[in-house]
């Protein structure tokens, strides 16, 4: 399946589209970028005047490019408008802001992928390259009636 093809597949839309490019994929990992927009909706609150990315939003980040794109990749044809990927569980670090404006790289490496649970090790850098957090996140395919 072609990057653009997974993207297109992924569940989500603007303003909660957290993938911009697929850089590279293959059955061992995912690496992607996205923008942070400084128009996105919760600058306005988080915080007041020295807006910063909420972690919650990194860690839907990782997910969307580190998990839910590689589950797609991997599920190939299977994956369709009654198949999705339910997050079931984070552990994340956090080494740095995310400010508006500011592009990130999300890079997954699989740990495994059996009896339908996904868990991968995935971490989200800046482009000095320094470290913005890390962790693992894991998700189950879930099959829709």
């Amino acid at each position: 399946m072609k990057k653009e093809g997974i993207i297109s597949k992924l569940p989500y839309s603007k303003p909660f589209l957290f993938v911009d490019e697929l850089v590279r994929i293959d059955e061992n990992g995912v690496e992607g970028t996205y923008t942070f927009d400084e128009n996105l909706d919760f600058y306005k609150g988080h915080f007041k005047d020295n807006p910063i990315t909420p972690g919650v939003i990194l860690t839907e980040v990782m997910a969307q490019i580190g998990l839910v794109c590689l589950g797609i990749f991997l599920l190939d044809d299977s994956f369709n408008k009654r198949t999705s990927i339910a997050l079931t569980s984070t552990e994340i670090e956090f080494l740095k802001p995310v400010f508006p404006n500011e592009k990130i790289i999300v890079i997954s490496e699989k740990i495994y992928f059996r009896f339908g649970k996904l868990k991968c090790k995935v971490k989200m850098i800046n482009e000095k390259e320094e470290d913005v957090c890390m962790g693992t996140i894991a998700g189950m395919v879930v099959f829709k009636e």
